[in-house]
């Protein structure tokens, strides 16, 4: 177990598409975490921000874009990017500067600026570039992979279409309820069938969409914090950022191809499972202990296929943990009780710091309505291109 660094603030600005700067997103976001912590700009010693690609130069640098917002005052800053990863690499830099004494208050900033309709490729031509090579030998935008990860749950599992709507009827109720959401109506069953084939079998309501938005937290040491009056904060127990294990025998996005297993067996655990193993160690922590998990629902499908990566049930068990009602809220183990991305769309830097925001809420008992019970341990998780796993434990 490594030591724990304080959540003194969390905030976010709306989910949507609101056609403005990921600068000012960001900068609502940072505001609003900082008045939640009772803290003024100038008691900040580090800015970690999480990079857009949309954003031009200043999302490149978006630690000195977001100070500069916020006024020059001296802060150290940093920039950091894993693609869906990104908040949660930004995290963690955060609890290491913490740790190591750098600072003993980061302000840790997301925010993203997206376009209308599927991710595109990065400009330009790039035939070492896997991301560039799906786009351009396949024609494989993100969707593709999600209808090949739904094909593969049908095939070894037998997952079915109505299995995964019900995980969309199920993040919808919750998100309905969760004033940051794009997306606050109820969906049915028959809405998502209703809805036109994306990626067979998914259809559009089982996607996540692309979205405007921006999360930002305050971390502090824990002397820092009892300093401040705040006796028992909720803690950042683990950071996982883990990488694949070779041989990879499982397509996964950007990739177009699998690694032999012909000469090394492949690895006991799938890349996924191992991110929320590392997570679990580090924290001295189980599945068995969690009160609450944030999942990176990119589709329907792949919600189910955390359950199984969390060890919230056995291979193969997901669908029929989502079906005896496990899964939704008021059940043993809530999933996404935010809404998820299904709720949300999908702000790629801001979306891991807003997981850690919905953590915040629930273990300081803030959910309102969609608050989880006696939240005592929660998790998130998601993962990025190229290799960046990532899973953040808090307690309280």
């Amino acid at each position: 177990m490594t030591g724990e660094v304080a959540v003194l603030g969390a905030g976010m600005h709306p989910w949507g598409k609101w056609g403005r700067s990921f600068v000012e997103y960001g900068t609502v976001a940072a505001r609003a975490a900082l008045a939640d912590a009772g803290l003024d700009w100038r008691d900040v010693g580090s800015v970690v921000g999480a990079d857009t690609v949309r954003g031009g130069y200043p999302g490149y640098v978006a630690g000195a874009t977001f100070a500069r917002a916020l006024g020059w005052q001296g802060a150290r800053v940093t920039s950091v990017y894993a693609a869906c990863a990104s908040g949660a690499q930004a995290v963690g830099t955060a609890r290491a500067q913490i740790l190591a004494g750098l600072a003993d208050v980061v302000l840790v900033v997301g925010a993203d600026s997206a376009p209308k309709g599927f991710f595109r490729p990065a400009g330009g031509d790039r035939a070492d570039d896997p991301d560039w090579l799906r786009f351009r030998v396949l024609g494989a935008t993100n969707p593709t992979y999600f209808g090949l990860y739904a094909r593969r749950r049908m095939a070894v599992h037998g997952d079915t279409p109505e299995d995964f709507a019900r995980v969309k009827v199920k993040n919808s109720a919750m998100g309905a309820l969760n004033p940051y959401a794009r997306y606050r109506k109820r969906v049915t069953a028959e809405e998502v069938a209703a809805s036109a084939v994306v990626a067979d079998p998914l259809r559009l309501l089982d996607i996540c969409a692309t979205s405007d938005g921006g999360a930002a937290l305050v971390l502090s040491s824990m002397d820092f914090a009892r300093r401040h009056g705040v006796a028992e904060p909720v803690r950042i127990r683990a950071v996982s950022t883990v990488t694949p294990r070779y041989p990879n025998t499982v397509l996964d996005l950007p990739d177009i191809a699998t690694d032999s297993s012909v000469a090394v067996p492949p690895p006991d655990e799938t890349f996924r499972a191992s991110i929320a193993r590392a997570a679990y160690e580090e924290a001295g922590v189980g599945p068995e202990d969690l009160s609450f998990a944030e999942v990176y629902d990119l589709s329907t499908a792949l919600e189910l296929q955390w359950y199984e990566d969390l060890g919230l049930c056995g291979e193969g068990e997901a669908a029929k943990l989502l079906r005896d009602g496990v899964t939704a809220l008021g059940g043993r183990i809530p999933v996404n009780s935010s809404g998820g991305l299904a709720s949300f769309g999908e702000a790629v830097p801001a979306q891991a710091i807003a997981q850690v925001c919905e953590l915040v809420r629930q273990l300081r008992g803030e959910a309102t309505d969609r608050q989880v019970e006696g939240a005592r341990v929660g998790v998130s998780a998601n993962q990025g291109l190229f290799g960046h796993g990532s899973a953040v434990i808090a307690v309280r």
